[in-house]
């Protein structure tokens, strides 16, 4: 999988994709902050549309990502806001407190999607390297992780299908299903195990580990805008809870 970061020739605009990963999380850290103590439905709602309208401006989504944002998230917070009333003492406040209750999470969910729309696995572990000197030993570790988990997903279709081709386990329904299922649980653990002796024996075989520093190949910087972002997110959270 591309790294956003190399992305940019593609598209040159979304500029959220060029700023640093901790750049996006220290932004909206205060408006995450101001929704567990504010009781508002006017903040919870100005920083949940803010946070959407900044995704639909600077990351230009697509797809399902946009559907996310302008269907999904919507229904979420209605269907969370009906459940809350639901359990609220009956009375004319069960509406507000479920509506400010659903628009909270809501918001808290538009906020973390500003950088997790935006923002590889690979990219992070390597800012909190770069910018937090967390140990490498540790980041990459991480980066590692993230690598699992598309390569399982193509594993697991691949077992899938070979379990198709040999004509195993046919039928329909919930029992044909489960048997497909566990069919494909061995052969997924055997791959991954001999996967990570693999990646255990590249990683030893350079000296991993062995230098207190790791040079970066694509290393992620804090710049001017990082910074600018950061600030702006700050600003735009202190003029909402002051004004509202």
């Amino acid at each position: 999988m591309t790294a956003p970061a190399l992305r940019l020739a593609a598209t040159p605009r979304a500029f959220l994709y060029r700023l640093n990963p901790l750049a996006k999380v220290a932004a909206v850290l205060p408006g995450w902050i101001v929704l567990l103590v504010a009781r508002g439905i006017g903040v919870a709602l100005a920083l949940a549309v803010g946070a959407v309208v900044l995704l639909l401006v600077g990351a230009r989504p697509r797809g399902g990502a946009l559907v996310l944002l302008l269907v999904g998230l919507p229904f979420g917070v209605l269907v969370m806001s009906a459940g809350f009333a639901l359990w609220a003492p009956a009375g004319a406040g069960a509406l507000t407190t479920g509506l400010t209750t659903g628009l909270r999470l809501g918001a808290l969910l538009a906020l973390g999607l500003v950088g997790g729309l935006t923002t590889s696995g690979p990219d992070l572990a390597r800012s909190l390297t770069a910018q937090l000197r967390i140990p490498y030993r540790f980041s990459q570790t991480a980066v590692a992780a993230f690598r699992f988990v598309p390569r399982s997903a193509a594993e697991l279709a691949l077992i899938r299908q070979a379990l198709r081709v040999r004509g195993l386990y046919p039928g329909r329904g919930p029992v044909a299903a489960v048997r497909r299922a566990l069919a494909t649980v061995v052969p997924l653990l055997v791959s991954s195990i001999r996967h990570a002796e693999r990646v255990a024996l590249a990683m030893e075989s350079r000296a991993f580990g062995a230098h207190p520093q790791r040079t970066e190949r694509h290393p992620v910087e804090w710049r001017a805008i990082d910074m600018a972002f950061v600030l702006a997110g700050w600003a735009a959270t202190a003029a909402v809870l002051t004004l509202l």
